[in-house]
This record gives structure tokens, C-alpha cells and sequence, in this order.
């Protein structure tokens, strides 16, 4: 008992009212730090299948003289051991192709020469990923 009779093991409205503010200022900044740092582990698994799959059609090229004609001849012919997902479409069917200039003595032979995202998003660097 204090000096004006009251038992002070409680907490008042206020103190209650601040904890419950700070808590939730803290666990804001928390959410969009977590947000940030999925994405940022997307965009570095994008980058890294993009860094694969123009590795592998590179070795094609270099093999056979002729860029693969589409993406599953690399995984027939062992250059990749499937085509990955892209990380922000969650599909591999959404990879944009970018085929090479065609040789006029050999119009037909056209191939992949680059690959590219398929998702429309904006990177955390402000750059499309359709563009990397």
C-alpha cells in the first residue's frame, strides 16, 4: 500500500498505450525489412538462372556452331538439367527468348541467342527484369 492507499502492481492506461505503439512501429519495420529482403533473394536467384542459361547456350554455340533452336534442347543435349523457374512468375514456360540475327547464307538456322525474364515487375534498383 502507497501513501494514498492504492496498489500500484498494475499499469496505467498510458504506459500500456506506449508499449503497444512501439511494438507496433517495431514490427512494421520489421515487415518491410522482410519484404525487401524476399525480394532481394528472388532478384539473386534471377540473376543466377539468367547467368546459367546464357552460360549453357554459350557451351551450345561453342559445341555445335549453332545456337539451340529452343530452351529444352539444352536440357536434351545435358547443358542444363531443366529449365528453372523464373522466381517471379513461378513457371518456366515464361522465359522470353532473344533469337540471333539471321545469317543470310543459312536463313533457317536462326536460334536462341539470349534469354530474358518474363515477368513485367521493376527491381528493387528501379530496372525492369524483363530487361536484365
Amino acid at each position: 500500500m502507497t501513501r494514498l492507499g492504492r496498489n500500484t502492481h498494475g499499469w496505467t492506461l498510458i504506459e500500456l498505450t506506449i508499449v503497444i505503439t512501439l511494438m507496433t512501429i517495431l514490427s512494421t519495420i520489421a515487415l518491410v525489412g522482410y519484404r525487401t529482403a524476399t525480394i532481394r533473394t528472388r532478384e539473386a536467384v534471377l540473376k543466377e538462372d539468367l547467368f546459367r542459361m546464357r552460360d549453357a547456350i554459350d557451351q551450345f554455340h561453342a559445341d555445335r556452331g549453332v545456337y539451340p533452336t529452343q530452351l529444352n534442347d539444352l536440357v536434351s543435349n545435358q547443358y542444363l538439367r531443366s529449365i528453372p523457374d523464373d522466381p517471379f512468375t513461378n513457371s518456366s514456360e515464361t522465359w522470353i527468348v532473344v533469337l540471333a540475327e539471321v545469317d543470310p547464307s543459312e536463313p533457317l538456322t536462326q536460334g536462341i541467342f539470349d534469354v530474358r525474364s518474363g515477368s513485367l515487375g521493376t527491381a528493387l534498383d528501379g530496372t525492369v527484369y524483363a530487361e536484365w
